[in-house]
């Protein structure tokens, strides 16, 4: 929650606390009252009930100068015609009384935004917890590539059911299709490399503060595809699973064609 007047503090962590609710409040100098009593009233007013955690994100000032003249952002203080030098004093100075009640100091001076992200993740739950979400798509290339796709397989190369009369009604969702794909090495081999190079970097994906990954399944029409990796990942990954198919919602829906032609 951004840009909350300290003022309404009591009254937010009131209701939060009513409901069981967990929140996050930022508070800059554009929220800050001029003077720490009311600063410090608002905090003594907070209800029993609730223990906040206050987080302070510190920076030396050349580096402040620096990221401010990198970014071309004015600072909020600059109105009041100061200098950017004695902007970022002044606000040093009413920023004192969150600082000196702070739980946890982090000097971000020479942190980058996915360090800092990860840190925090890191001693605010403390422990590192996989956040990402993967979500596998499958889809025909004939409709066209998912543009939500992080990564893209092609599949069109493996063993296609689509030439086996009992299977051309089927989709991947069904167990005799599963069955005959699973029966197949090439199938095995290519689930093997490509969670193989998944597992490799979503280590490196989850620390670049992401929350989903989504991998695209193709083949020529997407009906098939849909059991050939997401299912051997639901039942041994970590990570949360989500999946949709674009093609078989439309193979259902077309009415002058049902055949999983893939």
């Amino acid at each position: 929650m951004d840009n909350l007047p300290v003022v309404l503090l009591p009254d937010l962590a009131r209701t939060l606390a009513d409901r069981q609710i967990s929140a996050a409040v930022s508070i800059d100098v554009r929220n800050m009252p001029e003077s720490p009593e009311i600063f410090e009233q608002a905090m003594n007013n907070l209800p029993d009930a609730f223990s906040p955690q206050l987080l302070f994100l510190d920076a030396d000032r050349n580096t402040l100068i620096r990221r401010y003249s990198d970014t071309r952002r004015l600072h909020p203080l600059s109105s009041k015609n100061l200098s950017l030098e004695s902007a970022i004093d002044k606000e040093s100075d009413l920023l004192e009384p969150l600082r000196s009640r702070a739980d946890l100091i982090v000097d971000t001076s020479e942190m980058s935004v996915h360090e800092l992200a990860e840190m925090l993740r890191t001693r605010l739950l403390g422990k590192r917890e996989r956040e990402l979400t993967m979500v596998f798509e499958s889809f025909g290339f004939k409709h066209g590539i998912p543009i939500d796709a992080d990564y893209v397989f092609d599949v069109r190369f493996l063993p296609n059911p689509h030439w086996d009369p009992k299977l051309r009604p089927m989709t991947g969702l069904d167990k005799p299709v599963a069955a005959f794909l699973d029966r197949h090495t090439e199938v095995h081999n290519f689930i093997y490399q490509t969670r193989s190079y998944l597992e490799l970097w979503l280590p490196m994906l989850e620390t670049n503060n992401r929350s989903y990954l989504t991998v695209a399944i193709g083949c020529t029409a997407g009906n098939t595809v849909r059991c050939i990796l997401q299912n051997s990942w639901q039942t041994t990954s970590a990570h949360a699973v989500k999946t949709s198919s674009l093609a078989i919602a439309r193979w259902k829906n077309a009415k002058h064609d049902r055949k999983a032609n893939c």
